[in-house]
């Protein structure tokens, strides 16, 4: 079994907490409430990190404090110090293209525009991550994408996006076991 690096993306910032765009953060601090651990700022990995034991994988959880745009930074010294293959990277990132509650996982493929994405893949110098996007929907028009990752959702949208974050915490074994195909068909049918 080898290391995996779970990383949420998001935004520091209380003034972000809240926001669509941190859906990453808010899977990642469910789930290290649920294994009982606590995230401590790691400048090295320019983040917030904690490791931990997921049904018998070496796990880290990795939460950059990079800003969005700038997550490769956080990601890829944490993978080059810990020799993680980007086959054992999942990221965790916010989804446009997706409505609110809606989960899919993906391996592999491009940055599809997202900010974060594009500089993991620059930083990382690969593509074959895993990733897990959230579904946040989509505003309607391209001129309103930035206020609208950054605002709240509505309580309807949140507590649809925490549904599907607790899909995802449930089907995550299967994933780091390698499962992935057992773990999409079970997701993409929720």
């Amino acid at each position: 079994m080898g290391s995996w690096i779970i990383a949420g993306l998001g935004n520091p910032g209380s003034q972000y907490e809240g926001t669509r765009h941190n859906v990453g953060f808010w899977l990642l601090d469910q789930l290290a409430r649920e294994l009982g651990v606590n995230f401590t700022v790691q400048n090295r990995y320019h983040g917030e990190l904690v490791q931990c034991s997921l049904d018998g994988h070496k796990v880290f959880l990795l939460k950059p404090l990079t800003f969005m745009n700038r997550s490769g930074q956080s990601v890829a010294p944490l993978a080059n110090f810990f020799k993680i293959p980007l086959e054992n990277i999942l990221v965790i990132h916010d989804e446009l293209d997706l409505s609110p509650g809606t989960v899919k996982l993906k391996r592999d493929g491009g940055h599809g525009g997202h900010n974060g994405l594009r500089d993991i893949i620059a930083q990382t110098g690969g593509k074959q991550f895993l990733r897990c996007r959230l579904g946040i929907g989509h505003p309607g028009h391209s001129k309103l994408v930035s206020d609208y990752v950054l605002s709240k959702p509505s309580p309807t949208d949140r507590q649809q996006i925490e549904q599907a974050i607790d899909n995802v915490l449930r089907i995550l074994p299967e994933v780091l076991s390698g499962n992935m195909d057992k773990a999409m068909n079970w997701l993409h049918s929720q």
